[in-house]
């Protein structure tokens, strides 16, 4: 590791790192000093292109992302300090941890781009699409927010695709093949998408909606 990337996790990375050590204590309010402000959630943000698009656009928001891996954090961190982001936390372990401390209608808005598809069908259950996860979403999620997942894997599509099907809480806002196979304006891309198109892959674009209670 670099100086320049050591001095990111150790005097950056502490300022903005979710703490679960104390379950009982989380809260969202807490980790941005706003009891007024939305906050979105990024499971899975890879090299943070995304993430940093959208915090820089929308800094009223807080954002909160979830990686595991110390590469993409130390590329989303050296975005945070180039463009002085404010909005971001990050917690680095399994999203799931974090989604079971999640407060009920806590939510605005949630992604899960591009996940690994663990293609094994021994590996299915390691998949973040799951009902347990999707249990715990549609309690966080507030009603009218949305749920945006991305995938350029056909079997991760149809298992998407039947999960979300199966789901009474949410609602599939596509009405035509274009909105589900065009990103939207406000969905910028990332490099695994660009990636995948790279190969001549095609990548589907879901958004849901928590349905009112």
């Amino acid at each position: 590791m670099r100086s320049g990337q050591r001095d990111l996790v150790e005097k950056l990375l502490p300022e903005i790192e979710i703490d679960l050590e104390n379950e009982k204590a989380f809260s969202l309010a807490a980790l941005f000093a706003d009891d007024g402000r939305q906050v979105w959630l990024e499971i899975g943000f890879g090299g943070g292109e995304h993430l940093a698009w959208q915090a820089s656009r929308n800094p009223d928001i807080g954002l909160i992302g979830c990686e595991p891996y110390l590469t993409g954090v130390v590329k989303l961190l050296t975005k945070i300090r180039a463009d002085g982001l404010e909005n971001v936390r990050l917690f680095r372990d399994d999203a799931r941890l974090l989604v079971d401390c999640l407060p009920n209608k806590s939510l605005h808005r949630a992604f899960i781009l591009f996940p690994d598809p663990w293609p094994k069908l021994r590996h299915h259950k390691r998949r973040i699409v799951s009902d347990s996860v999707l249990d715990r979403l549609a309690g966080a999620l507030v009603d009218g927010a949305q749920l945006r997942i991305a995938t350029d894997d056909p079997g991760y599509l149809e298992w998407i695709l039947w999960h979300m099907g199966r789901r009474k809480e949410f609602d599939w806002q596509a009405r035509s093949p274009a909105d589900w196979r065009n990103r939207p304006e406000d969905w910028p891309p990332t490099r695994y998408e660009e990636k995948a198109i790279s190969k001549g892959c095609k990548c589907a674009f879901l958004t849901y909606t928590r349905k009112p209670r």
